[in-house]
């Protein structure tokens, strides 16, 4: 009990104030929860507020197009969270009448909520005593109880959740969760933590032990992949552009993008390009003028690779023969469409250098 009383009474001293913290309505935490899944508060933010101001409850949500709902998402990155926060809200509607589950076990059945997301609705909505287990919550747990089982393997995920289940305080369930969460994100945090007036110091087994700083552990990632990318950015009579559409599954699924060359490794040659087989089929007899963005090369990371990208610009005064997905929109349209973070960037830099004028 001394644990969970402490970080309590810590939090109720240092939390920020949060909008989803005004609240216990569910529809908020779980929109809260699946924004700020892999993503920092203030950046997660002004993303919640836009969610709420445009789908006040979840029949607003479940009612709208995928589309509305990937554009709004722009940005975040980890689009899956989106569909499934699409999807998730018309189960919520069809299957329960809008109301959410209100136990542990039953929002587990959620498309998109796992045990950490289930576990926060629970707790803080209904009370429920499941604890949180989260990136803040390993490391707090694994310094305070000098734990070191990677906290990414199968017996990490088993231990630190018995771990969480025993000092959890079932009386305050809700604020606990969060206490712990709060506690790791501004107290103990990943580097530098604020040891020294840290309210566990004297029972921290890592503190006393000289090792905060090698706690957690976590097993080593599988090797990064390198992609390239070559983005095709036409402009039609100074008029219209062509975006496809990605409908394979991944990470992108559904977004939209410019006709994209992949390459095995960073193509040396534009003569490469321009031997392309789609590129190719895409200008055939057509006469054009191309000319690469020349100060504008992006390295994309993300979790399991890296996606090196360029963009040429290619005018022309004819349609390009277009292919699967791919579809022939106006230039002032572009900002309407759902785009990864990296073709959105590029649109930025485009429009403020007036590279299509």
């Amino acid at each position: 009990m001394y644990f969970s009383k402490k970080l309590i009474s810590w939090y109720l001293q240092n939390k920020r104030s949060m909008p989803w913290r005004e609240t216990t309505d569910p529809y908020h935490i779980w929109l809260s929860e699946i924004i700020l899944q892999q993503t920092r508060v203030a950046q997660g933010l002004p993303y919640y507020n836009a969610f709420i101001e445009a789908f006040p409850t979840v029949f607003e949500l479940a009612e709208a197009e995928e589309e509305t709902v990937l554009k709004l998402w722009q940005g975040l990155g980890y689009y899956s969270r989106a569909r499934n926060l699409h999807y998730t809200a018309k189960q919520i509607v069809s299957e329960y009448g809008g109301q959410f589950p209100n136990s542990y076990k039953e929002l587990l059945k959620l498309k998109g909520v796992g045990d950490y997301t289930a576990s926060a609705i629970a707790s803080i909505c209904f009370k429920e005593p499941t604890p949180v287990v989260d990136g803040n919550v390993y490391r707090v747990l694994s310094r305070y109880f000098k734990i070191a089982t990677p906290i990414n393997s199968t017996a990490g995920i088993k231990e630190f959740k018995e771990i969480a289940l025993q000092v959890i305080d079932t009386e305050q369930p809700d604020t606990y969760n969060q206490a712990i969460m709060e506690f790791g994100a501004l107290q103990c945090k990943p580097q530098n933590p604020y040891c020294i007036i840290c309210p566990l110091n004297e029972s921290c087994a890592a503190l006393q032990k000289g090792s905060v700083s090698e706690l957690p552990v976590k097993l080593k990632k599988s090797k990064i992949k390198k992609r390239y990318f070559t983005y095709l950015l036409f402009v039609i009579k100074d008029v219209k552009t062509i975006l496809q559409k990605r409908t394979e599954k991944g990470i992108w699924q559904n977004l939209y993008e410019f006709p994209l060359l992949e390459f095995d490794k960073a193509p040396k040659s534009e003569k490469l390009i321009f031997e392309h087989p789609l590129f190719q089929n895409m200008v055939k007899d057509t006469v054009y003028q191309i000319e690469k963005i020349k100060d504008y090369h992006k390295v994309h990371k993300l979790s399991h690779q890296h996606l090196y990208t360029e963009f040429y610009i290619i005018h022309t005064e004819t349609v390009p023969e277009l292919t699967l997905n791919q579809e022939e929109i106006k230039l002032s349209e572009l900002r309407n469409y759902p785009v990864p973070i990296l073709i959105g960037n590029a649109i930025d830099y485009i429009e403020k250098n007036q590279l299509i004028l």
